[in-house]
């Protein structure tokens, strides 16, 4: 492998163990650079000059950053070359060229501008130096915000050079006016780059009133800079909030993984034609008790109450399932998308139940639950009831059997759709499943059972189960025994028996 290659390897090729470790060295150097100009007015003297060690470290520091900055950019391969023959003059036109677009890249504006601290007045731009580690902490694990605006520049360069060639006419030419028009006339503009700096003052409507226009004509030229000042500025807001807008939120998608959300209730795969399960979970949950989060692989959506917290994330892709922190959660419910076809989103939300049993199985903290992640899915269509077991959900509710079997009944029984209606509507009275009372001894008969609770509650008790995985039990002979570990199925206006743990 000859030199060229070797630094190519260095400076362009992360994956390779050279890369790492000259990036490992830039990286300490920066942080010691960041510590010793921290330390700087510690170490001024009486007239306020560093000492002598710590200009000549300061210097060498540069140095590298000179050196380091200068073999990235000429060990710059371009693209083109690798996809076109080029000529000999061609080949040097696309070596240059290549190398000056790689150089004004902002990652690499960045170094540069750092290196301009040699110049003792703009030593002060060392602190750009900050930015490199920004953009490389490992504090951000899917949407470092500071690359994303590196990135969001460097993919709308186009756009900011058009913004700033506009910025920049407007001044040369409103300050070569009132150059023209003033000179004789104010003693405030005597050179040509006094009317630039005013022309700059103005359009941006900062206005620090130094440099004033005084005759007619030269308020005129004022007036139309300061209404094309306007327009310009609302270009550079569109053109940022087109650019960088996107990027800076996305720091969302750790904001929640990086808060300390515990026993949170996560909803994969919302959609607008879910709103119904908003205006439900609104009834069931206190949102101050009990966070809910929204994770869907689409942008949030302007019409979501802003009581439910939104990530936006794949939740088939175990990868991503730690933006909901999951493994903290209390249950997940997976929603089925009615817009699509039945067995795509019954395939989908099979997936997703089996991705976040084998993502629970890798979380340490999962494994220290007391309660296991209780998972409830929505599926569509009944032959796909086991294969969702068989992923891991633990409560399966068939939407469009359920509502078909109430409309069937209803048709031979009147009046019962209507009546299951009202109590699955969060009527007065509703389902719910709790422990035995602890006054009561088992093994006891359904009939002894569900008479005590109804005189010491007045809930109606219409079942039992044995344990988690046993199937209901609904209006069982009285005689019935109900053993130890059971759950009553009782309707109730509201909890009244203590929560199965």
């Amino acid at each position: 492998m000859g030199l060229f290659s070797t630094i190519h390897e260095a400076f362009h090729e992360p994956a390779t163990r050279i890369y790492r470790v000259v990036e490992g060295v830039i990286w300490t150097l920066i942080v010691l650079s960041v510590a010793l100009l921290g330390a700087e007015p510690i170490l001024l003297d009486d007239a306020g000059q560093a000492p002598g060690w710590w200009m000549l470290i300061d210097k060498v520091l540069l140095t590298i950053f000179a050196v380091e900055v200068s073999l990235r950019v000429l060990s710059y391969r371009p693209l083109d070359l690798e996809v076109f023959a080029r000529p000999p003059l061609g080949a040097v036109r696309t070596h240059v060229v290549s190398r000056i677009r790689f150089a004004l890249q902002p990652s690499n504006l960045v170094d540069i501008i750092t290196v301009l601290s040699f110049v003792p007045a703009l030593r002060g731009l060392r602190a750009f130096r900050l930015l490199r580690l920004l953009r490389s902490v490992r504090l951000f694990r899917y949407a470092n915000p500071f690359e994303g605006v590196m990135l969001a520049i460097e993919r709308d360069r186009l756009l900011f050079t058009l913004a700033f060639a506009v910025l920049g006419v407007e001044v040369i030419v409103g300050g070569a006016s009132i150059f023209l028009v003033e000179r004789l006339e104010n003693p405030g503009i005597n050179t040509f780059a006094d009317g630039i700096w005013w022309a700059l003052v103005t359009i941006t409507t900062v206005g620090f009133g130094d440099i004033t226009a005084v005759t007619s004509l030269g308020r005129v030229v004022a007036g139309f800079l300061m209404v094309g000042g306007m327009f310009t500025l609302a270009f550079f807001a569109g053109i940022v909030g087109h650019s960088l807008l996107n990027t800076v939120l996305s720091v969302r998608e750790e904001q929640f993984r990086m808060s300390g959300y515990v026993n949170h209730i996560v909803v994969c795969g919302y959609t607008e034609g879910a709103r119904l399960l908003l205006d439900g979970l609104s009834e069931e949950l206190d949102f101050d008790q009990t966070k809910t989060l929204l994770f869907a692989n689409r942008p949030r959506p302007h019409s979501l109450p802003p009581q439910f917290l939104w990530v936006e994330g794949d939740p088939s892709k175990e990868s991503e399932l730690d933006k909901a922190r999951l493994s903290h959660a209390r249950a997940v419910l997976l929603v089925a998308d009615h817009s699509l076809p039945v067995q795509s989103v019954d395939a989908t939300t099979i997936l997703t139940a089996f991705t976040i049993r084998s993502y629970l199985a890798r979380q340490a903290s999962a494994k220290l639950r007391k309660q296991p992640l209780y998972v409830l899915a929505e599926i569509l269509d009944p032959e796909n009831v086991e294969h969702a077991k068989t992923a891991g959900v633990d409560e399966i509710v068939q939407t469009i059997r359920v509502g078909y079997e109430l409309l069937t009944h209803a048709v031979t029984n009147p009046g019962t759709g209507g009546v299951v209606s009202q109590i699955a509507l969060h009527g007065d009275t509703n389902f719910y499943v709790g422990e035995v009372p602890e006054a009561l001894e088992l093994p006891l008969s359904y009939g002894e059972i569900s008479t005590s609770v109804r005189k010491q509650t007045g809930a109606l008790v219409i079942g039992f189960r044995e344990g988690a995985d046993a199937d209901e039990q609904v209006n069982p002979p009285d005689d019935s025994v109900v053993r130890t570990g059971a759950h009553l199925i009782y309707l109730a206006d509201t909890a009244v028996l203590k929560s199965p743990s």
